[in-house]
C-alpha cells in the first residue's frame, strides 16, 4: 500500500530564517488528485525588515564581488541543482505536470541559469563596474572626458511570480539579478509554491549564495510594496488587472520604481498562403500548434491563442488539429503514457471554461469538449482535468472577443485570412504580445509579416523545413532573447542575455580627468596616465602588468616592393594597391596604397615580442579602423598600451585588451584598434 505523504507548512525565508505565518494557512491541492499538498500563510512576517535585511547584509556582498565571481556563483549554483533534480520533478507532478512539462520548468529553469553563468563570464569583465560604451572626448586636449558607466543598484529586486513555472519562472529572473549584483526577494504565485519553496531550500542549503542574497515568501506580500525604495526594482508576472494595480502602488509611483510586467498575451500564429496541405511548413505548422495547445496544458505565456491561416485552408488545417489533438492522452500526469495533466487547480479550469464560453460569442467549437473530460489515468471528479478544444472563428476582424479574451489553458481559436496583409492586420489586434510566429518558405512572406508584427511583439519565430530540426519553436523563451512584449503584455522585458543584467544596474555619465576615469572604470583612455619601465609589456605576467604600461616602438618604412609583394603573396590585388591611375582618380587616395592589413601586420611585427613569455596566444582585434591612406615612402610607428585585464578565476591565464595606435610620420593615426591575447598570471607558469 502507498504511502501518503501529509500535507507540510510552507515557510519564508526572511531574514536568515525560515519563518511560518501566524495563521494556519490557506490548504493548496495536488491539480491531479485533489489531494491536500501544502498550507501556505505569510501573515505576520515584517516585509520592510526583509527588505532591509536584503540591502544591508547580501548587497554589500554581492557588489564586492566581480562579475566573474558572480557567474561562479551562478554556475555553482546550477550544477548544484541539477545534482536534485528528480527531487523537484516528483514535486512536479502535483502541479499537473507531465515529466516534459516539468523538463521545461524545471531543466529548462536551471538551464538558464547556467547561461547566464557562461554569458556573465565571456561576456563581461572581471570587474565590479561595466564600462558602456565608447569614452566621450569632452576637450580637445584630453584633459577632460566622460565615460557612461554601470553600476549595481543598492536595493532588493522583488520577483512576484505566476503559477504555470514554478521553478524557471524564479531562476529566469534571479539569474540576472544576482549576476548584476542585487539581492533578489521572490513571491510565487500562491497555487504551485510549494515547488518553489522545495527549490530555495535547497538553494539556501547548498551555502553557495551569501546570506540575503535570495529570500522567499510563501503567501500574500501584505504591505511589502510599501517600503520600496528608489534603489529597488519590481518584477511581476500575472494577469493584467493585478499588474496594473501593483504598478499603481503609491510607492512605486511616488520612487519611481523600476516595474517590470509580463502580462495577458493573445499570441498569434501565422500559416504563411505558400504553405499548403501537403508541404513541410504546413505540417510543421500543424505540429507547433498542437504543441502549443498541449504543453503544459496550454498554461504558458508564449502559448498560441489565435491560429491564422489562408481562408483556402482552413478546413485543412482545422481538421489536421482536431486529428492531433483528438490524440492526445489527458491524465495523471504520475501515469505513464499520459502526454497531457491537468491544469493547475479547480478554479483555474472554471475559469478557462468560463473564457471558453466568452469565445464562443464569437466563434465556434470545432474540436475538444469543455465539458466532459476524457482521461486514461487519474480521477476525473478530483482533478483539474480538461480537453484541448479548438474553436474557428469565421469573421475575425469583426470579432472582438477572439482578439481580448485569453483563456489560458489548452484552447486556441483558428481564423481565416485572405491575403498576407490582413493576416498581419489580425495578429495586430491582440494589442501587443509575448510572441508571434509565421511558417513560410517564402522569403517574400517572411519579409512582410516580421516587419508587420516586430512592433506588437517581443519576439517574432520564423518557422520552415531549413531550421525544422534545429528550432526551439514558438513558445520557447530563451536565455540571450528578450521575453516581454509591449501592450497588453506589459510592456516589459526579461531576459535578453546582458540587457536583463543592466536592468539591474543604474547607468550614470561620469565626467572628470582621463587619469581619475580610468582608476573608476579599470580602463586606460586616451589622456590617462602611461608608464614604461624598459621592460617590453609581453614580458610582464598577470602579476606584474599594471593597466597603462606603453611601448612605442621603432618606426619603418613602407616601400612600393612591399605593397607589392603582399599583393602578390595574399592575392589581394585591388587596383588602389596596383594601379596608380586608377588609385588618384578614386576619392579617397593620391596614389597607390598599401593594403589595410599590411599595416596591421606590419604593426605586429614592430610591437611583437618573439620570445616564448607570458603572452600566450593573440585571440583577435576589436574596432578595427583605418584612418589615413598610407603611401609608399611613410614610414609607421606603433604606440602600444594595456587597457584592460581580465584574469579568469579558474585558469592559470587571464585576457589582456592593448590599445594599438599607428602612425605616419607626420603623427597621424593611420590605424587604430584593440588587441586582445591571452596572458599567464605568472611566468615561467607555476607547475
Amino acid at each position: 500500500m502507498a504511502t501518503v505523504t501529509p500535507p507540510r507548512i510552507l515557510e519564508s525565508y526572511v531574514c536568515g530564517a525560515w519563518t511560518r505565518g501566524a495563521r494556519d494557512g490557506v490548504p493548496l491541492l495536488n491539480a491531479a488528485t485533489g489531494a491536500p499538498v501544502a498550507f501556505i500563510d505569510a501573515t505576520g512576517l515584517d516585509f520592510g525588515a526583509a527588505l532591509n535585511w536584503g540591502r544591508e547584509t547580501a548587497g554589500p556582498k554581492l557588489r564586492s564581488m566581480s562579475f566573474h565571481d558572480r557567474a561562479a556563483m551562478l554556475k555553482a549554483l546550477g550544477l548544484a541543482l541539477l545534482e536534485m533534480k528528480e527531487e523537484f520533478y516528483a514535486e512536479s507532478l502535483a502541479t499537473g505536470a507531465t515529466r516534459a512539462d516539468g523538463w521545461i520548468d524545471i531543466e529548462g529553469g536551471i538551464g538558464t541559469l547556467l547561461a547566464y553563468a557562461s554569458k556573465g563570464r565571456r561576456e563581461l569583465p572581471n570587474a565590479r563596474v561595466l564600462v558602456d560604451g565608447e569614452v566621450e572626448a569632452l576637450s580637445k586636449d584630453a584633459t577632460f572626458s566622460a565615460q557612461h558607466i554601470l553600476s549595481p543598484l543598492h536595493g532588493v529586486a522583488i520577483h512576484i511570480n505566476a503559477f504555470n513555472f514554478p521553478c524557471w519562472g524564479m531562476l529566469e529572473k534571479i539569474a540576472p539579478t544576482l549576476l548584476a549584483g542585487v539581492p533578489a526577494l521572490v513571491k510565487p504565485a500562491s497555487q504551485t509554491a510549494y515547488l518553489t519553496e522545495l527549490m530555495v531550500r535547497r538553494i539556501i542549503a547548498t551555502g553557495i549564495l551569501p546570506e540575503g542574497a535570495l529570500q522567499l515568501i510563501c503567501g500574500s506580500v501584505g504591505d511589502l510594496l510599501d517600503h520600496v525604495t528608489g534603489q529597488d526594482a519590481v518584477t511581476f508576472t500575472g494577469s493584467a488587472i493585478t499588474g496594473r494595480k501593483l504598478k499603481a502602488h503609491p510607492a512605486i509611483v511616488e520612487n519611481s520604481v523600476r516595474f517590470t510586467m509580463e502580462a495577458d498575451s493573445l499570441n498569434a500564429a501565422i500559416l504563411g498562403p505558400d504553405a499548403t496541405p501537403g508541404t513541410p511548413e504546413f505540417d510543421l505548422f500543424v505540429k507547433e500548434v498542437a504543441r502549443e495547445i498541449t504543453v503544459k496544458a496550454g498554461q504558458k505565456c508564449t502559448a498560441i491563442r489565435r491560429v491564422i491561416a489562408p481562408h483556402d485552408t482552413v478546413d485543412a488545417l482545422v481538421a489536421a488539429l482536431g486529428e492531433r489533438l483528438g490524440k492526445t492522452t489527458l491524465g495523471d500526469p504520475a501515469a505513464e503514457g499520459v502526454r497531457m495533466g491537468p491544469l493547475a487547480s479547480l478554479a483555474q479550469r472554471e475559469e478557462v471554461r468560463a473564457r471558453i464560453h466568452d469565445l464562443r460569442a464569437d466563434a465556434e467549437i470545432v474540436a475538444g469538449d469543455a465539458d466532459k473530460v476524457q482521461i486514461v489515468a487519474g480521477d476525473a471528479g478530483q482533478g483539474a482535468y480538461l480537453n484541448p478544444v479548438l474553436l474557428y472563428c469565421a469573421k475575425p476582424d469583426a470579432a472582438a472577443t477572439v482578439h481580448d479574451v485569453e483563456a489560458f489553458g489548452p484552447v486556441a481559436t483558428v481564423m481565416p485570412y485572405q491575403g498576407i496583409e490582413e493576416a498581419v492586420a489580425l495578429a495586430q489586434l491582440g494589442k501587443g504580445s509575448l510572441v508571434a510566429s509565421v511558417f513560410t518558405n517564402d522569403p517574400r512572406v517572411a519579409e512582410h509579416a516580421v516587419i508587420g508584427m516586430a512592433p506588437f511583439h517581443g519576439r517574432v519565430m520564423i518557422g520552415n523545413r531549413d531550421s525544422a530540426k534545429s528550432s526551439t519553436g514558438h513558445g520557447s523563451p530563451l536565455p540571450g532573447l528578450v521575453h516581454g512584449g509591449p501592450g497588453r503584455a506589459g510592456g516589459g522585458e526579461e531576459m535578453g542575455g546582458m540587457r536583463g543584467v543592466k536592468h539591474y544596474m543604474q547607468r550614470s555619465a561620469v565626467q572628470g580627468a582621463p587619469r581619475l576615469l580610468s582608476a573608476v572604470t579599470g580602463r586606460w583612455m586616451e589622456g590617462a596616465a602611461t608608464q614604461s619601465d624598459g621592460r617590453h609589456p609581453f614580458r610582464k605576467s598577470l602579476a606584474e602588468l599594471c593597466i597603462g604600461d606603453a611601448l612605442v616602438t621603432a618606426a619603418r618604412e613602407v616601400t612600393l616592393a612591399d605593397i607589392e609583394h603582399f599583393a602578390a603573396f595574399t592575392g589581394d590585388t585591388f587596383y588602389a594597391h596596383m594601379d596608380d591611375v586608377a588609385a588618384k582618380a578614386n576619392p579617397f587616395f593620391d596614389g597607390r596604397v598599401a593594403h589595410g592589413y599590411l599595416i596591421v601586420s606590419f604593426a605586429a611585427g614592430l610591437f611583437v615580442d618573439p620570445a616564448p613569455g607570458p603572452v600566450l596566444a593573440n585571440y583577435g582585434v576589436d574596432a578595427l579602423r583605418f584612418l589615413t591612406p598610407v603611401y609608399p615612402g611613410d614610414t609607421l610607428r606603433v604606440r602600444l598600451i594595456c587597457k584592460e585585464i581580465n584574469p579568469r578565476a579558474n585558469a592559470e591565464h587571464g585576457e589582456v585588451r592593448w590599445d594599438c595606435r599607428v602612425t605616419n610620420q607626420n603623427d597621424e593615426a593611420v590605424a587604430q584598434y584593440d588587441v586582445l591575447t591571452m596572458v599567464a598570471k605568472t611566468w615561467p607558469p607555476s607547475r
